[in-house]
């Protein structure tokens, strides 16, 4: 029988069920503000993800989200509301706090597969691109939009960013441009693409095979469960004819350039 949690302030905007002593699913339950991540969700997660690290049992921990977006990304309105009234040290916290956790995400040994049905922008795309598994549906809307705020693509981008096709990422950085769930798998931001009508169904699947399995802590096998898994309900979509992935010797061609103004010169 799973049992829910909300966090120890009280607060429900994570949401933890432990579905049995291997799998736990964890919710991001602001859906009005778009599961925009506030300083106590992320400083949640960096305890939960933390404490999991010390759980010799847990195999898995399946990260989803309530609502018609997984994250829009940080809380921007509680940061700019702080600078705004001169407290920049809680700006600063919330940007202190976000990159600390997209690093544990990036190095914890906890297998961790992200169900991407909505929008995953921002803080939000790096809090599950850095995880093991990311799964993308038919609703996925994938970006890094900072530049539009002024701002940079932050959160360990330039380490996933830097690793696509060609240029791709220099485009993507540069532009804030979106990506849905056949682009994501295309250009390996996704490991895998399941119609959003599979997910509960998957969702269960780990719980039954890694809580039939022999071994009663964690081991190496577990990765190898888990992606066969994931195989079972996925699916290889195309990318849209008019998508931009079509056209990647027209953006290597235009972002190679060594600067901004000589990438808007070459478009």
């Amino acid at each position: 029988m799973a049992s829910f949690n909300s966090d120890h302030h009280g607060d429900p905007e994570i949401l933890v069920q432990k579905n049995n002593p291997v799998v736990t699913t964890l919710t991001l339950n602001r859906p009005r503000k778009l599961n925009a991540l506030s300083l106590p969700m992320l400083s949640r997660l960096s305890e939960l993800f933390l404490g999991y690290e010390h759980d010799a049992v847990l195999k898995l921990v399946i990260l989803k989200a309530n609502g018609k977006a997984f994250s829009s990304g940080g809380d921007v309105a509680f940061v700019a509301r702080h600078l705004y009234n001169g407290n920049l040290r809680a700006a600063l916290k919330a940007f202190e706090t976000a990159y600390t956790l997209m690093y544990l995400v990036a190095t914890k040994t906890t297998p961790q597969v992200s169900f991407l049905n909505g929008m995953a922008m921002g803080t939000g795309a790096g809090l599950s691109i850095h995880g093991s598994f990311r799964v993308a549906t038919e609703n996925t809307v994938f970006a890094m939009p900072e530049t539009a705020l002024g701002g940079l693509p932050d959160v360990g981008s330039s380490y996933f960013l830097s690793r696509l096709p060609g240029f791709f990422g220099e485009y993507l950085g540069l532009t804030g441009a979106r990506l849905d769930g056949p682009e994501m798998l295309a250009l390996g931001l996704a490991t895998h693409f399941v119609p959003s009508s599979k997910l509960a169904p998957l969702e269960e699947a780990p719980v039954r095979k890694l809580g039939a399995s022999s071994m009663n802590t964690r081991s190496s096998d577990d990765y190898a469960v888990i992606s066969a898994i994931l195989d079972g309900y996925s699916e290889q979509p195309a990318p849209k004819v008019k998508s931009a992935y079509h056209y990647m010797d027209v953006i290597d061609k235009c972002f190679s350039k060594s600067t901004v103004e000589e990438i808007l010169t070459s478009l």
